[in-house]
């Protein structure tokens, strides 16, 4: 990590010892911000209450997770199929993430997959990422990424992960005292993701009957905040769905689509976007486009990885800790919030 790198996480960890309304010389201020904190073995376990973030070194205190606690993984762009100088073998770096995932001392109630399943939606492919995720022995909960329905709007893959979803294959499903809403904003694209006016429709009726209380985890494809725009990475009708969750004092939200981890917390949501098993994107602005990222083959492991969230029924609190496939330290990017 370069020494600007350093002086900019110092100056963020200075920021939280100050009182709320505290802003960094970067202009990061408490209630919202992304950071680059996240180490893989050595690094920290992000606790979200009431909008700020609490860590704790990632193995310095053991937690027993009681019965009405749980865990669970994500993963996200799979991108099988694929085969170019970015990674030559995406399924193996999807098998190595399993690996990753079954020799954690913890076992995770289920997966979730935050889209990208397959790169160009062939039959074939869909048949080699279920094959490979036999190796879970796991439940996955999917929702599709653009690669996913660009041929035919997504009819494979509604027949294959959409059985008893509305739409295009938005649902929601509770487990152990936390509603889990599952959403898909990369049919109606226009620039950036889109959920629709039928989505937003079915999400008020979903979220109707729901106390405040409810721990709720919202998961998409596209990242649900406006992380790079010119990039199309965002979500134009976003704001009509967080519109709808401010009443609940738990949301975290997870994506991917963008192959790198980034963070932002605002109000009592938490954002989350995943690292890809395939392979890396540039950092918002640092090339001319998005695309694939080719890095030397002894680091494309340490850019790759997975996503592991603890429940902790009690705080009602979720705690995140990334993981690169090779163990090796990640980074992270920060930018201020305009």
């Amino acid at each position: 990590m370069s020494e600007s790198s350093r002086n900019r996480i110092h100056s963020v960890e200075l920021t939280l010892d100050r009182n709320q309304d505290s802003v960094s010389p970067d202009g990061i201020d408490r209630r919202g911000f992304l950071k680059c904190m996240a180490w893989a073995g050595t690094g920290l376990i992000w606790s979200f209450a009431g909008g700020v973030p609490v860590s704790r070194v990632f193995g310095q205190t053991h937690h027993e997770l009681k019965q009405s606690d749980f865990s669970f993984i994500q993963i996200s762009d799979s991108h099988i199929g694929f085969n170019k100088p970015a990674n030559a073998d995406v399924a193996a770096t999807l098998q190595a993430a399993l690996d990753k995932i079954g020799a954690y001392s913890s076992v995770p109630d289920f997966l979730i997959h935050t889209g990208d399943l397959t790169h160009s939606s062939k039959p074939a492919e869909f048949d080699t990422l279920d094959q490979v995720l036999i190796g879970a022995k796991r439940q996955v909960f999917y929702v599709p990424g653009e690669h996913d329905t660009s041929v035919d709007d997504g009819k494979m893959y509604l027949d294959r992960y959409g059985k008893g979803s509305k739409g295009n294959g938005w649902y929601s499903f509770d487990h152990k005292g936390v509603h889990f809403i599952g959403l898909v904003n990369v049919v109606q694209l226009e620039g950036m993701g889109k959920l629709g006016q039928a989505q937003l429709d079915w999400l008020k009726q979903d979220l109707g009957g729901l106390k405040g209380s409810t721990p709720i985890v919202v998961f998409a494809h596209i990242p649900l905040w406006a992380v790079y725009p010119t990039w199309g990475w965002g979500t134009s009708d976003s704001e009509q769905a967080f519109a709808m969750l401010r009443r609940f004092g738990s949301v975290t939200v997870l994506n991917g689509h963008i192959h790198q981890v980034m963070q932002k917390v605002e109000g009592n949501v938490a954002f989350h976007t995943a690292m890809s098993t395939a392979f890396p994107q540039p950092a918002p602005g640092a090339a001319p486009s998005p695309g694939p990222m080719k890095v030397s083959a002894d680091k494309l492991r340490d850019v790759l990885g997975i996503t592991h969230v603890n429940f902790v029924a009690q705080k009602h609190q979720l705690a995140i800790v990334d993981s690169s496939l090779s163990g090796a330290p990640i980074e992270l990017h920060e930018m201020s919030l305009a």
